[in-house]
């Protein structure tokens, strides 16, 4: 489990970066992405080149943006760890969020590994 916590650590913290090699750096190349809001899809990604691809466009929106992890809860295949989330906006969204306006949640993210590769993640808030 420790070696799963070392992984999602790297994660997080390339994800606080704006670093998406580094995001990426221990993801199946097959990774399948999910970001759920109420019980919803809203977003799916099927490999690695759409995540990339999603991840370098997000890296747009926001000036600065902050994963804090608060647990890890671990299972035979898979890892979820809960956050804290702050970020302030670099553009105008759609969803009338404004530039410099800041965002404060918290939600939690599962990770399922396959051989210390993460074959899915999926984002719920």
């Amino acid at each position: 489990m420790k070696d799963r916590e070392i992984i999602i650590s790297n994660y997080v913290t390339a994800y606080n970066n704006f670093d998406v090699d580094g995001m990426i750096a221990d993801f199946d190349d097959n990774i399948v992405f999910e970001n759920m809001v109420n019980d919803e899809v809203t977003m799916e990604l099927n490999g690695i080149e759409e995540f990339r691809n999603q991840a370098m466009q997000a890296i747009d929106l926001f000036s600065s943006r902050q994963q804090t992890i608060n647990k890890f809860i671990h299972n035979e295949n898979w890892s979820e760890i809960e956050i804290e989330y702050y970020a302030v906006l670099a553009a105008d969204l759609p969803n009338d969020l404004k530039k410099g306006d800041e965002l404060n949640t918290t939600g939690k993210s599962v990770f399922e590994f396959s051989e210390n590769k993460i074959v899915r993640l999926t984002d719920i808030s």
